[in-house]
């Protein structure tokens, strides 16, 4: 199988964590924005993921991981059939809503940085990439400003509104279960976590494994605000027994 990533995508992450938490071996080909709207299109995509496979080729997220939940074995089904409903509703929540969220506050804090930026999109990008983002990203970051709406107040805006979703899942998490819905892992917990991420910055986590005093100030503090909290608690689990 091939992965077609934006290596910093949580997006993508959500689809790389399911290949591996399936011990799918796979091939991951990463690009960097905008470099990445050039390749898709030739899988019939429009962005990334793209997960290419000998059954087919899907485009979405969640597509990629319905298809891998098809050859999973029974005791690794990512969307078990008794709880199936409930684990659908909840990934649809942070596809919908947590995800693009977490992507307009990350940004939100580090888009006038080139060298994070850099970090972020550059990670196992072809050479040509990496030597070309002095050259695109001024009209890159304007583009992406655009298209999010990226503004001076998005971080307090969309902050609050991804604290309202950290506390839907720590009340969740407040009978002490292990997992969102059932007993093991599944869809909604994979989602959850992968696109949580920005917030939490998971030491685990394979495209950043960054340390938090890199990130502008204002942010390490929001970081580790969410931390604190019991969804921001159960993120760092996830991350810390992802590999397992």
């Amino acid at each position: 199988m091939r992965l077609i990533t934006i290596p910093i995508s949580h997006y993508c992450e959500k689809v790389r964590w399911a290949l591996d938490y399936l011990k799918i071996s796979y091939v991951e080909e990463c690009h960097s924005p905008p470099f990445h709207l050039l390749v898709a299109p030739r899988f019939g995509g429009k962005t990334t993921p793209i997960l290419i496979t000998q059954d087919g080729i899907f485009l979405d997220s969640t597509d990629c991981l319905k298809y891998l939940d098809s050859i999973a074995s029974v005791d690794k089904k990512l969307y078990p059939n008794q709880v199936e409903q409930k684990v659908e509703e909840l990934e649809e929540l942070f596809d919908e809503q947590l995800g693009v969220l977490t992507r307009l506050w990350g940004y939100s804090h580090v888009i006038n940085d080139p060298k994070l930026v850099k970090q972020a999109w550059c990670r196992n990008v072809p050479w040509i990439e990496r030597a070309l983002f002095p050259v695109i990203f001024p009209k890159t970051r304007t583009l992406a400003c655009k298209k999010f709406n990226i503004t001076p107040e998005s971080n307090v805006e969309t902050g609050e509104k991804i604290k309202q979703i950290f506390e839907q899942v720590s009340n969740i998490l407040a009978d002490g279960r292990r997992y969102l819905v059932g007993d093991k892992l599944s869809a909604a917990d994979i989602t959850f976590a992968a696109l949580a991420a920005p917030t939490i910055a998971p030491p685990e986590h394979p495209a950043t494994r960054g340390s938090v005093d890199n990130f502008p100030v204002n942010m390490a503090k929001e970081i580790n605000q969410f931390r604190k909290t019991p969804a921001g608690q159960f993120v760092l689990r996830l991350y810390r027994e992802r590999n397992n």
